[in-house]
């Protein structure tokens, strides 16, 4: 692990730990509910949900239009996420993308989608690795068609894993995707997942390359919800992982910052927050989840809840009116000596 961690940290500038930020006070117990039957799971954003109307309807055009104004912008995030969730519609549904890429085969935009289809198809198959290693030819195609979009090499990242490729191979992959995009998420989950994939001592050192990764990045950024993601590994893994429980809150508390510079109520960061608000409830944090349930809105998303549950929605409601007891049995229970409500 020691050799994987040399492969990925000298693109990684390193720094000090950002002291942890301080709890919010617990939130107000009767802050607005959204009920259940309101909850939306996995809701597009304002600009991917008329483009997921317009490919049910076999038009390929408006999802052309998207990726290339992403492009245009180095909306990478966005780039990346739209064509995950484009890829997922055509997994049931792939006539408008065949259209697509027989209509014009080199569009880059049709390419990464079909690309990400493919991956993703490999990924399910029971042959896993040799389905992944007949795709390198496509892959090595998508990242060639623009020398800017880190979101190929995304891809190439998720394929090198699934694939078992080795240090080297992957240490080429994610210089070539950190010299395109130095804080794109996506990549730097991808690296994460790779780190994982090493068994169970890798926890340690996921935690130090997702720590290493947010300092050097903006404050703005998802990379500030790599050391989330992170601690989010290391509570899903085995009991005998052993990491200090500090690190895991102060992990917490990274992304409690990063909420708090995203708009409430809004879909674009429902996956973070709700991998903030499983990882708060893990760690016994009932009062900071429930104001990141407030900060959430009617957003549920499949991870992590998927991980836990065949229906993941329901086991967000589950959490969540979980989290809702626990914070009004505590603010019903004295201090003891001091009157008031515990916190």
């Amino acid at each position: 692990m020691v050799d994987t961690m040399a492969l990925l940290l000298p693109f990684i500038r390193s720094g000090r730990m950002t002291p942890t930020a301080a709890h919010p006070a617990a939130p107000d117990t009767d802050a607005p509910h959204v009920p259940d039957d309101e909850v939306l799971l996995d809701a597009a954003d304002p600009r991917l949900a008329p483009v997921l109307v317009a490919v049910a309807r076999g038009e390929h055009a408006p999802a052309a239009g998207l990726l290339g104004a992403t492009r245009a912008a180095r909306e990478w995030e966005r780039r990346d996420r739209y064509a995950v969730r484009l890829a997922a519609f055509a997994h049931s549904r792939p006539e408008w993308l065949h259209t697509w890429r027989t209509a014009d085969p080199q569009d880059p935009h049709g390419l990464v989608v079909e690309t990400q289809l493919a991956v993703d198809r490999a990924w399910r198959s029971p042959a896993r690795v040799e389905a992944l290693r007949e795709l390198s030819p496509l892959i090595t195609r998508a990242a060639r068609s623009d020398d800017r979009d880190p979101v190929p090499w995304r891809i190439a990242l998720d394929h090198a894993r699934g694939a078992r490729a080795g240090h080297k191979y992957f240490e080429e992959l994610w210089e070539a995707a950190v010299r395109r995009a130095p804080h794109h998420y996506g990549c730097h989950v991808a690296a994460l997942r790779y780190l994982a994939s090493w068994g169970q001592d890798a926890h340690r050192a996921c935690l130090d390359f997702a720590d290493r990764a947010a300092q050097d990045a903006p404050a703005d950024s998802f990379v500030q919800a790599l050391p989330l993601r992170a601690a989010f590994t290391c509570l899903s893994g085995p009991r005998g992982v052993q990491v200090e429980p500090e690190r895991l809150h102060a992990a917490a508390d990274r992304a409690i910052a990063l909420s708090a510079l995203l708009g409430p109520a809004d879909p674009w960061p429902a996956p973070i927050r709700n991998l903030l608000i499983h990882v708060l409830a893990r760690l016994e944090r009932p009062a900071e989840a429930l104001e990141q349930l407030r900060l959430n809105g009617p957003y549920a998303t499949s991870f992590p809840w998927e991980r836990e549950s065949d229906d993941p929605l329901g086991r967000f409601l589950q959490v969540r009116e979980e989290v809702r007891t626990a914070v009004a049995g505590a603010a019903r229970r004295p201090q003891r000596g001091h009157g008031g409500h515990a916190h």
